[in-house]
């Protein structure tokens, strides 16, 4: 029969819990003389319950093996407090390496921009024309880049604005000669209502026959 998989949480039933504190309380200590023989390890187990009772349980003198672990958390910590100064020596000195190069930097800065150039010497002078050239050499270089892309650009954008124009002009057109055509067919209009009235004044005989006429 498989057992079920035991909560981790309080027990609140009072003689559940003193049942299983002794049951886990004897396999613990078993567990721990188990360890001592097969693998010849000092253990020491200290064990207080709810009622502040007392269960120990060690290979030899309880008390050798505190004073033995006690020994041994103090080295530790003398390890530990050896390693922090070495890591705070460490970063004591990169901080002053760094101090060193900001400052040596900002004096650099400095002396490009023409001040503080009372302390150089004409060697130290000639490196920085030298410097100031070849820099003024790549951002002109540069400059004229940025110039291209920007003709380039432009040149596309007057592409566009002439393919737009080309369009409207057709559109323009196309609207011409539709207005074109609509006159057209109004004058004739007007011209065939003129014919009609024309012809209309002109029937039957001329007005000199009527005059002859008896």
């Amino acid at each position: 029969m498989v057992r079920g998989k035991t909560e981790m949480r309080r027990i609140e039933n009072a003689t559940s819990r003193q049942v299983t504190f002794s049951k886990r309380r004897n396999g613990l200590l078993k567990k721990a003389f188990e360890l001592s023989v097969l693998c010849d390890a000092q253990v020491g187990l200290i064990i207080f319950s709810a009622r502040d009772k007392l269960y120990e349980f060690s290979t030899s003198s309880m008390q050798e093996i505190i004073e033995r672990y006690q020994r041994h958390t103090k080295d530790i910590q003398c390890e530990n407090s050896a390693m922090e100064q070495n890591n705070m020596h460490n970063l004591k000195h990169n901080t002053s390496s760094l101090m060193k190069k900001i400052e040596f930097l900002e004096k650099s800065k400095r002396k490009l921009l023409g001040e503080s150039l009372e302390s150089c010497s004409l060697e130290e002078l000639q490196q920085m024309e030298h410097q100031l050239e070849r820099s003024i050499n790549i951002i002109r270089a540069r400059k004229m880049e940025v110039f291209r892309e920007q003709i380039v650009r432009l040149k596309e954008n007057v592409k566009d604005l002439a393919s737009e124009n080309v369009m409207l002009l057709e559109k323009c057109g196309g609207l011409e000669m539709q207005q074109t055509s609509g006159g057209e067919d109004v004058s004739i209009v007007i011209s065939s209502e003129k014919s009609d009235v024309e012809t209309e004044l002109f029937i039957g005989l001329p007005e000199s026959c009527r005059t002859k006429r008896p």
